[in-house]
């Protein structure tokens, strides 16, 4: 049985989105609070699940590791359709997860408590639970002690929100410097230039007091070449800038050695091969994260999804450092069922409907509505091409 979606669904995954999350690197900064609500509740497990489009993310758990399901062979799916607690007491007897992995005998799952995490926009974009192999009673008192557990998940959610936003500031301004450095180094150049003639020829009798006013604008300009120089070299030096990245940026080797440790879990349970290449060019030239993570992840997923068992999924990142094309470029491509024109028409109108994978795997029409709104609203552009049982490859530019 397939959960239904909440009713706003893409403006939900669009909220999730504009967290900026990394999957992988918030297990320590929430590892104490699914401690505590194992701790209240009497339960053997306690997990912190985000869901996107297509996964469940356990960022954090206590008493299991964390990990990665399909969005759709989750209870939580569920969670996050109400603003109440969902309980399940014996997830054997419940129709809606007859047939799941987590719903056998030996599974140690037979109990189920979850609350959605509710961000202050009022979209459910995960759930905090809990689980045992008996049933639990969570009263009254314990009820409010771990709603107050889920509100700090979200309030410490939204800290990591505003850290990347404000990080994201002070790249931006960083490249601003860049910029105006650039700008304002050709201008000093043809007057260092044209001071160094006059300069040159102020030895000679017939230029006489003129010389020493020249040499002073050859000596000011200079020293502020310099500086310019400094400011550009600072900002582009590659070992240095690779040395000292910074919390808010990635390299395109970084980045694509974290795409394929969050969805190489995804390929692999499904027998699909992914890989990933990166440009040489500009590879060791940082970049500011912002939202490409969500980008690339949400075009991945749908490449896995719609790839049959033992074919490939390759992920293409580039740097462009030319102006006017200057960004990133991320290319996914499948080897799987294929598109006719007339739908890859309705996908960049943003009117297609979902289909089921090449397994059967649920579809739910968003991923890619979400991934062509951040590219739109950061002025960037999506281009598909695709052919009809050999391949789809999306081609995504995002201007920095």
């Amino acid at each position: 049985m397939q959960a239904p979606l909440p009713s706003n669904e893409l403006d939900r995954l669009l909220d999730l989105s504009a967290y900026g999350l990394d999957y992988l690197e918030l297990e320590e900064q929430f590892r104490d609070l699914t401690a505590l609500a194992a701790k209240i509740s009497g339960a053997k497990f306690s997990l912190i699940n985000i869901i996107d489009t297509y996964t469940q993310w356990s960022v954090a758990a206590t008493g299991i590791d964390p990990g990665q399901v399909p969005r759709d062979q989750s209870i939580c799916q569920y969670t996050i359709l109400d603003e109440d607690p969902l309980e399940v007491q014996n997830i054997l007897e419940d129709d809606r997860f007859a047939g799941q992995a987590f719903a056998t005998e030996e599974s140690p799952f037979k109990y189920y408590w979850g609350i959605p995490l509710r961000t202050p926009e009022g979209f459910n974009i995960g759930a905090l639970c809990v689980l045992d192999s008996k049933p639990k009673l969570i009263d009254e008192e314990k009820t409010e002690m771990l709603k107050l557990i889920a509100n700090e998940v979200v309030n410490r959610l939204g800290m990591v929100k505003n850290i990347r936003q404000l990080e994201d500031s002070v790249s931006q301004a960083k490249e601003a410097t860049r910029k105006i450095a650039h700008d304002i180094r050709g201008p000093l150049g043809g007057i260092l230039g044209l001071s160094q003639l006059i300069h040159d020829k102020g030895d000679k009798a017939s230029l006489g007091e003129a010389s020493e006013v020249i040499g002073f604008i050859f000596s000011s300009s200079q020293a502020l070449l310099e500086l310019t120089d400094e400011i550009l070299l600072e900002s582009i030096r590659p070992s240095k800038a690779y040395r000292e990245l910074s919390s808010d940026e990635y390299t395109l080797p970084i980045f694509g050695e974290k795409l394929k440790s969050l969805y190489g879990v995804q390929a692999s349970q499904k027998g699909v091969i992914l890989t990933v290449s990166t440009n040489e060019d500009n590879c060791d030239r940082p970049f500011a994260k912002r939202q490409f993570l969500q980008i690339a992840g949400n075009l991945i997923s749908n490449a896995i999804k719609f790839t049959p068992e033992g074919k490939k999924v390759h992920v293409s990142l580039s740097l462009e450092s030319d102006s006017p094309s200057k960004g990133i470029r991320i290319s996914v491509k499948d080897q799987g069922v294929g598109m006719t024109p007339e739908k890859i028409t309705e996908i960049l109108g943003g009117q297609s409907d979902s289909t089921k994978g090449t397994a059967g795997e649920t579809g739910y029409g968003f991923g890619l509505p979400v991934v062509r709104k951040l590219v739109t609203e950061q002025g960037g552009s999506m281009k598909i091409d695709s052919k009809e049982n050999e391949y789809s490859e999306f081609n995504v530019w995002v201007p920095l």
